[in-house]
């Protein structure tokens, strides 16, 4: 799973790696991403790339209350076209999560080592992501908008330290994944399986990480000795 990452990039470092038309809200760093929290993420609106803030945890739309989100952080790539859940946000609500890195922890149970796992050549990924907007029956004009991040089979270089990851997009899939006319569910299934990156680097970092409350750029820098 994917239960933790960062992201620091200012929006116009982001935008020269993402194709971003409007932005609806501010961006700001983040080094210890927790679910429930805000995170920046890339929908497709009117044929223009918003870059918006999403609750981190899907809640459907028929949900009855948002309590739901903090069980559906991730979905997994082997299932996601048929749960209930996923189904509909998979054919028709794609988006794009941005992030520097993700975190995950390694060893056994009581002593796990947190390790920081980024793209070789350092710099912003995206997260492939479903998103979905949820109101209150009685408010309807109280929109909730949140995502899931889509997790698949760990690749060889992250094996050693989990056994799943989050799919990582590589950029020549973006387009393809936030239209919302693309809903051939074996083309958007086959991108998950082979447009994914699968070439990773990883670093312990300091079990500072495992508070939420620590959310500082030390979260991320390598731990002496390993």
């Amino acid at each position: 799973m994917c239960g933790r990452f960062a992201g620091y990039r200012g929006f116009h470092e982001l935008q020269k790696v993402f194709s971003i038309d409007k932005a609806a809200c501010e961006v700001t760093e983040n080094y210890n991403v927790a679910p429930s929290q805000e995170v920046l993420a890339i929908i497709k609106h009117d044929n223009e790339n918003w870059l918006e803030k999403l609750h981190w945890g899907l809640v459907p739309f028929w949900a009855k209350d948002i309590s739901i989100g903090t069980r559906m952080i991730n979905a997994r790539a082997e299932t996601i076209a048929s749960k209930p859940s996923f189904r509909n946000a998979f054919k028709k609500q794609r988006c794009l999560i941005l992030a520097d890195g993700f975190y995950e922890w390694k060893g056994k149970k009581g002593d796990k080592q947190p390790m920081f796992i980024t793209l070789p050549e350092g710099g912003p990924f995206a997260f492939a992501g479903l998103w979905e907007t949820w109101s209150p029956k009685d408010e309807p004009d109280n929109i909730y908008k949140s995502c899931t991040i889509i997790t698949t089979v760990a690749s060889d270089s992250v094996r050693d330290i989990h056994h799943r990851m989050p799919a990582i997009l590589k950029p020549e899939n973006y387009v393809a994944w936030l239209d919302p006319l693309n809903q051939d569910v074996k083309e958007l299934e086959n991108i998950l399986k082979t447009g994914i990156v699968t070439e990773l680097v990883g670093h312990a970092v300091s079990k500072t990480v495992n508070s939420v409350k620590n959310n500082e750029p030390s979260n991320i820098i390598p731990l002496p000795g390993f």
